[in-house]
């Protein structure tokens, strides 16, 4: 038993590094792009990339999920290579059909997912993109269930790092705008699918059962709408901002929302240490005890750092990489302001993570397609709604309600199946500290860097003299 949790916790670091890891490799796009593109052609970049993850979900409708439910519960090496089989085949059918379909309404597709450039070549690099994407997801499922986690890792590193000097490249060398970037996606996509053929090759094998396909069927399928609504939460925000303004306003909000990198990967790091920490510790005497503590931890960790972070965002900026080559071009500069706010719906995307203990350990997962769905639906509203009269900042503001109302649905389903008393004086006065520092932030927008300092000061001390406030404490 020790030594299954030894290698879970082992797992999950692994898992987790290489995914913050990525994460981190993936922004150094943002100033190489924001220093050479415009901002309408970084626009339509994020726009078509928006698409591109709605297909991603349609190629793999849930089977990956699937596949990994069933191969789990086999211990014969024969039956895995049935089950591995039926389902690679059924998604490389899938995955032919559905681009052969795609093909066929080519130039729809084009004109309305707003591709521009050598139009040809990027709409057959997004299909390829699309196709050999989907033909690694069950080969890393696999690798999962295998814990084969370092070479997952080291796979989807391998995956990045060619795709940014791919992008140097093409870009700088080659001069092929923004063609170059999906040329790179591409061939980083292609790459991946021929280090992993080994693995396919030794486990595909020319057997089909139709009996388990329509179980994986079943299974799979559900995941879809949830997957879906999940996926409008995070990009939705970027056809909308395209139909409802324009490809500039779409280049500068994208750029600025990937400076909420910061407080994302904060959240991923929570969540990879988060969800074994609760689902080893469920059953101590003490556990809800620990989790509300948990809690207040988290908030006043990610408080601190979203006040940091929005503080000196102007500073970060223009920080110079290269001679005239900033953090992000200057070109971008005017969405700065977006910032704290997208910040703050990925404080509030943790707190959803923290409340999800209750439900897993209670097992009712079937209440999150309601969370996503509801978050989806009030990130589409005050789209709709605001982006047309407030640009960037309807749509950072969506993103920010969204993941609030995320938190607080999770929290009601949480606190219904294992209610848990959390210390709510000292997160109520947390709030109340962050809503006057975000008010405090907008109204003084130019203070010299002495006084961000001090203003720094005073809000850690708050943060510190709630922490320890026996006042506030929960009673008992």
């Amino acid at each position: 038993m020790l030594e299954k949790i030894k290698q879970l916790t082992k797992d999950t670091a692994v898992y987790g590094v290489s995914t913050i890891v990525g994460r981190f490799l993936g922004f150094l796009l943002v100033p190489f792009y924001t220093n050479i593109f415009p901002p309408d052609q970084l626009g339509i970049y994020s726009n078509i990339y928006a698409y591109l993850a709605f297909f991603n979900i349609m190629y793999i409708y849930g089977m990956d999920v699937a596949f990994m439910k069933y191969a789990s519960l086999e211990e014969e090496n024969k039956k895995i290579k049935t089950i591995f089989s039926t389902t690679y085949f059924t998604i490389i059918f899938s995955s032919i059909l559905l681009s052969f379909i795609l093909f066929l309404f080519k130039n729809p597709v084009v004109e309305f997912s707003k591709i521009s450039g050598n139009l040809e070549l990027i709409f057959y690099y997004l299909l390829t993109i699309l196709f050999f994407d989907t033909l690694v997801l069950v080969p890393f499922a696999h690798l999962r269930l295998q814990r084969k986690a370092k070479k997952f890792a080291f796979l989807k590193i391998v995956n990045i790092v060619v795709n940014i000097v791919l992008n140097y490249v093409l870009i700088v060398h080659y001069k092929m705008g923004i063609d170059g970037i999906f040329l790179a996606n591409m061939i980083s996509s292609m790459l991946t699918f021929f280090m992993l053929l080994p693995e396919i090759l030794k486990y595909l094998q020319f057997s089909f059962d139709l009996s388990f396909l329509k179980m994986l069927f079943k299974f799979g399928f559900p995941y879809l709408p949830a997957s879906l609504a999940a996926m409008i939460v995070q990009v939705i925000d970027r056809p909308l901002m395209l139909i409802l303004s324009n490809e500039t306003q779409l280049g500068i909000y994208s750029a600025n929302y990937k400076l909420g990198i910061i407080m994302m990967l904060v959240v991923s790091m929570f969540q990879y240490a988060w969800q074994p920490f609760f689902l080893n510790n469920a059953k101590d005497e003490n556990a809800k005890e620990i989790f509300a503590k948990v809690m207040l931890l988290y908030i006043v960790v990610a408080s601190l750092i979203w006040f940091s972070v929005s503080l000196f965002i102007p500073e970060i900026i223009h920080l110079e990489l290269l001679p005239g080559k900033f953090l992000i071009g200057e070109k971008y500069w005017s969405g700065v302001g977006i910032v704290p706010i997208i910040l703050l719906g990925y404080l509030f995307h943790g707190i959803y993570v923290n409340f999800q203990a209750g439900i897993y350990i209670k097992e009712k997962t079937k209440f999150f397609p309601y969370i996503t769905f509801s978050g989806a639906i009030v990130n589409l509203v005050i789209n709709i709604l605001f982006i047309p009269k407030y640009g960037i900042w309807g749509a950072a503001f969506a993103t920010l309600f969204s993941y609030l109302t995320m938190a607080l649905i999770a929290f009601i389903f949480s606190n219904k199946t294992y209610p848990i008393i959390y210390e709510y004086k000292k997160i109520t006065s947390i709030f109340v500290l962050i809503i006057l520092s975000f008010t405090f932030l907008y109204l003084f927008e130019n203070l010299s860097i002495i006084y961000k300092m001090g203003s720094f000061a005073v809000f850690f001390a708050f943060l510190i003299l709630i922490w320890k406030s026996r006042i506030l404490s929960q009673s008992k």
